[in-house]
């Protein structure tokens, strides 16, 4: 596979343990001033800050990546996202970042990479690593995922490549996503109450979950959002309560979120 970046996961050279003197500006020269509080706090932030949920020792979990990518559009800066088929047997119709399971000998970086192109004809040659956030579990599917951040330094042109795996894409202003009229909260299937928010030109698609936590958690340690518990609440069409039965339905919390969420 190309490598289109160094891989911050396995080169020394851009790891600021190994380099304790290295500033941040020099890690990633090429990243816009606005996308650097991203690349700071992705250095600082816990599985604690993000989830409830992390990966226990015992899940045999399957090993899987996730591009959040940053680029820069015609409304500014911006998110890309995906809109999953809503005949998938896992998730169906959730927005979600693309990405999926590890192959053998990838990085999380490469795997990254290579799901978004075989999904929405990415070009990952145009894309910038410079950091992932902390593995993360998905309980339903059991999945141990890492997020890997992108620039888009060169944009290319993305399409539902993969109609078996992607229904629409979308590409959201982070401008739209920190505007507190376009937020909502979801009562998931298992009960818990997840931060969500509309997205698409009409803003009727619903983006929530896991990739919708993610967005939020991160968005909030940057102090860009606030938690809105009282944003109201909308209900899942029905097509998101379909596939195949979830795993892990009855699994407790296992991290210090909500003890560091609580007013003190």
């Amino acid at each position: 596979m190309t490598d289109p970046v160094t891989d911050p996961e396995t080169d020394p050279e851009t790891d600021p343990a190994t380099d304790p003197e290295q500033e941040w500006h020099d890690l990633h020269p090429g990243l816009p001033d606005w996308l650097r509080p991203v690349e700071r706090a992705a250095r600082e932030i816990t599985v604690h800050d993000l989830t409830r949920f992390m990966v226990p020792d015992d899940a045999d979990a399957s090993d899987s990546a996730v591009l959040m990518l940053f680029g820069e559009g015609e409304h500014g800066p911006d998110l890309l996202l995906t809109e999953r088929s809503h005949t998938m047997r896992s998730h169906p119709g959730q927005v979600s970042f693309p990405g999926g399971r590890l192959e053998a000998g990838e990085s999380h970086a490469e795997a990254a990479l290579r799901e978004a192109e075989e999904e929405v004809g990415l070009a990952p040659a145009g894309v910038d690593v410079f950091a992932t956030l902390p593995e993360l579990w998905l309980p339903p599917s059991n999945f141990a995922v890492r997020p890997v951040l992108g620039w888009w330094r060169e944009p290319s042109e993305t399409w539902v490549r993969s109609p078996a795996e992607v229904h629409a894409v979308y590409r959201v202003p982070l401008a739209e996503l920190r505007d507190p009229a376009h937020r909502i909260v979801v009562a998931g299937p298992s009960g818990w109450r997840s931060p969500g928010f509309l997205i698409g030109d009409d803003k009727d698609v619903i983006l929530w979950g896991f990739t919708g936590g993610v967005v939020a958690r991160l968005f909030e340690y940057l102090g860009w959002i606030e938690d809105l518990p009282e944003a109201p609440e909308r209900e899942l069409p029905a097509y998101m309560l379909g596939g195949r039965p979830r795993q892990n339905t009855d699994v407790q919390p296992n991290t210090d979120f909500e003890a560091r969420r609580s007013p003190r």
